[in-house]
């Protein structure tokens, strides 16, 4: 891919077949793929062939070069871009002559799809390491991997939807890391609000989605969006949030185990949220209580 068709984009030969509109958006394209490359050819491999004789240790391997596994949320993030471009220019004649001279029977999106893939297909290896490892040298290392690795996924998955937020003013990375995300039903009860405006609050919940950063969390409410691939991934309209310096919880709810309550300045506003399952739930009100902590 890099020498098939993003070298090819810098070919003078070649850029009588490239449209106006497609020239220096190689890096919109092809996102961080040649990092990712060079990180596998230069380090990544040369690491895990040390432990061919000892694949129990590979956990190691991984540990070392965790923090390197981190270029794959920047790719993963530039994707919904890649692809809306690649959807403009799909049939151009400049990809069907690279695919030509390459003898690929797949077109250039699917081999961008890499990646990805590839990214989630480690902690699908190293559960099946796991699964043979119980209790020889190593497996301790295995598991913190696979751990590391699920992390790094999340977090995948959690940047794709900040990505999609609309309509948030400010600069969503001043705000710190992003800690989790999830939709729920959502009940208000403001002491300022009108009574009738509080009767109706109570009884009909609204769907939002949270996101949960360290200084500050994030109402939005989900738009589903029709269309193929990433164009069918939800965007999210930003509607209000609340700075974590003045919230509090109550973490138990009467009468639902799946209920928890944020208020904000002393109780002036009060949300009550109620997750899926009690499990989620526990999650968010551990991870809010840190952020308080």
């Amino acid at each position: 891919v890099l020498q098939g068709y993003a070298a090819e984009m810098d070919n003078p030969l070649m850029a009588h077949l490239i449209s106006p509109e497609l020239q220096n958006k190689k890096d919109i394209l092809f996102g961080n793929m040649e990092e990712i490359y060079h990180f596998h050819n230069r380090i990544f491999l040369r690491e895990l062939e040390k432990y061919v004789e000892y694949p129990e240790l590979v956990g190691r391997c991984f540990l070392d070069q965790m923090e390197d596994f981190q270029i794959y949320e920047k790719y993963c993030q530039n994707k919904p871009r890649s692809e809306s471009l690649w959807r403009q220019f799909s049939d151009s004649v400049f990809f069907q002559e690279c695919q030509r001279k390459l003898d690929h029977k797949l077109s250039l999106d699917s081999y961008l799809l890499k990646p990805v893939q590839r990214i989630t297909k480690y902690q699908l290896l190293l559960k099946e390491m796991l699964k043979y490892s119980k209790n020889c040298e190593g497996a301790e290392d295995l598991q913190e991997a696979l751990t590391s690795i699920l992390g790094i996924l999340k977090a995948v998955n959690d940047s794709m939807h900040q990505i999609a937020i609309t309509g948030y003013d400010g600069n969503l990375n001043e705000l710190g890391k992003l800690l989790m995300q999830g939709s729920f039903n959502v009940w208000t009860d403001h002491k300022k609000g009108h009574s009738k405006v509080k009767d109706l609050a109570r009884f009909k919940p609204m769907q939002r989605h949270l996101f949960l950063h360290e200084k500050a969390v994030l109402f939005c409410k989900k738009r589903e969006e029709n269309g193929e691939g990433y164009e069918k991934a939800p965007s999210y309209s930003y509607k209000h949030s609340l700075n974590m310096a003045a919230v509090g919880i109550t973490e138990n709810v009467k009468g639902d185990a799946k209920k928890f309550e944020i208020w904000y300045n002393a109780r002036e506003e009060v949300y009550i949220i109620q997750a899926p399952t009690p499990e989620v739930k526990a999650t968010w009100v551990n991870e809010i209580r840190k952020v308080l902590t």
